[in-house]
């Protein structure tokens, strides 16, 4: 039986990377097969469009970039990497936990529209990577959610203030601001399991906590 795949989203600098790890541990700690798994893959060449687009190389402003060709980057990207290594394994788990997946094209590709393209948009895409390339459907989806405001001064903290090293979609205030738009859009439409990184009194949450809820949700949807 193929393994399910949890998919973990969120904008950048919300900590994607290190809870899809600690949830990966966790359930491996916990007697259920699990491996980490994240995209783009910039191990390897499948990447290479998506590193010219998010470093600028073909335009330097992601809006240039037309979303039907974006997301072909990016969906390539996955398709040559479970053609080349994930189908060899995928059998060999109950659970893939993905950091980013299919619908991180959504979140940062339909930005780049008006929403009353919106729709037509997610039907050429959902039918792209799910019926023509076959890719496997993620069992369900966990919406990370922190303020911009906070994730980009973690991102600082991760770039050492040198803000070169981000890419165009981080650099683009406008462009996220659209980004946390179309994620609240998404997560109500598909009913996304989403995930608060803030406190009641809008402190952000520690990092142990915020596994608790996600490694919690992730049971509830194994069951």
């Amino acid at each position: 039986m193929a393994a399910r795949l949890i998919v973990i989203e969120g904008l950048d600098g919300c900590g994607k990377q290190t809870q899809a790890t600690k949830l990966t541990n966790r359930l491996n700690e916990n007697g259920i097969r699990a491996k980490y798994i994240s995209f783009p893959n910039y191990e390897s060449k499948s990447s290479s469009l998506v590193k010219m687009y998010l470093n600028g190389e073909i335009s330097k402003n992601a809006n240039d970039v037309n979303l039907y060709a974006a997301s072909s980057f990016f969906s390539m990207d996955r398709y040559i990497t479970f053609k080349k290594d994930i189908k060899s394994f995928i059998n060999d788990y109950d659970v893939l936990v993905c950091d980013r997946y299919t619908d991180s094209n959504a979140i940062y590709q339909m930005a780049k529209s008006d929403k009353s393209e919106w729709e037509q948009y997610l039907k050429w895409l959902y039918d792209f990577e799910y019926e023509k390339l076959r890719l496997p459907r993620p069992t369900a989806t966990i919406f990370l959610y922190i303020p911009l405001n906070i994730s980009q001064k973690l991102m600082e903290q991760r770039y050492k203030k040198d803000s070169g090293k981000k890419d165009i979609h981080e650099k683009d205030m406008k462009f996220l601001n659209a980004c946390t738009q179309t994620a609240f859009y998404l997560c109500d439409k598909f009913s996304w399991a989403k995930v608060n990184c803030l406190s009641k009194e809008d402190k952000l949450r520690s990092i142990e906590d915020i596994g608790c809820d996600v490694y919690n949700m992730v049971m509830n949807i194994l069951q």
